[in-house]
């Protein structure tokens, strides 16, 4: 019994493993140990609420007068240096490598409200296309984005709800199979008929991406996933101006 006992707990830190998120700086497979802590943490903390818990702690309230702005989201948030693109700017990165809208619903409270923004920046759900957390449907993601404009307009702040990024498979990495293009259009198209019926401000960074073949424009994009500096550039443009938006619809 104890045996078959172990089998199935190495079967299901295996599965999750696989499930594991793509990360800055991945475990080393000769490091078995990495792997194992890895795994320990997110049976532990599944949402990742520890993340962001010092710095959320440590972060004084916004000042007087002050137009603080929370961008939320995945890989695609996390690795963009917003000090670099939004100089001087009260703008705080809340994003987590790999995550989806469940996760991001969790930790929405912590990593968002209790930070008191007058503005919240949302890119998030190719991930939840890809599996990272198990099967979802569009539907269930379309939930989870309801259920955070809710959060946040229960506490006065902004929604801007950001299109998907197209991606490409015109390098080594083969990603499209895992993210078909046909939902990212689908889940991008029930977001802006969301922010049109709901009032929030929609963030077109897919038509501004794309090229002649529906795909992400290649100087945009190292990997076919995530922007490099070209593609960062452009978004910061567009969010600048979105952001600008929301908080012209905002009371003084």
């Amino acid at each position: 019994m104890q045996r078959s006992l172990l089998i199935a707990l190495a079967t299901a830190l295996n599965l999750i493993a696989l499930k594991l998120p793509a990360v800055a700086h991945p475990p080393d497979p000769e490091s078995p140990n990495e792997l194992r802590q890895q795994i320990q943490q997110r049976l532990e903390d599944w949402a990742q609420l520890e993340v962001y818990r010092q710095a959320n702690a440590t972060l004084p309230p916004p000042a007087v007068g002050e137009n603080r702005v929370v961008f939320f989201g995945d890989s695609i948030t996390n690795f963009w240096d917003l000090p670099t693109y939004f100089p001087s700017q009260p703008y705080i990165n809340r994003g987590i490598s790999g995550q989806t809208t469940p996760q991001m619903l969790i930790r929405f409270r912590p990593d968002v409200v209790a930070l008191k923004p007058r503005v919240v920046v949302i890119l998030a759900g190719t991930n939840d296309i890809a599996g990272n957390t198990g099967p979802m449907s569009l539907d269930q993601i379309e939930d989870n984005y309801a259920s955070i404009a809710e959060l946040a307009k229960a506490h006065q702040i902004r929604v801007v709800f950001a299109s998907l990024l197209p991606i490409h498979d015109y390098g080594t990495r083969k990603i499209l199979a895992g993210r078909p293009p046909a939902k990212i259009e689908a889940l991008n198209h029930w977001v802006k008929g969301y922010c049109t019926a709901n009032n929030c401000i929609h963030l077109d960074y897919y038509s501004h991406m794309l090229d002649d073949r529906g795909m992400l424009r290649a100087e945009l994009s190292d990997d076919g996933l995530h922007p490099n500096a070209k593609g960062y550039h452009i978004m910061a443009s567009l969010a600048a101006r979105a952001i600008q938006q929301a908080l012209k619809q905002l009371s003084p």
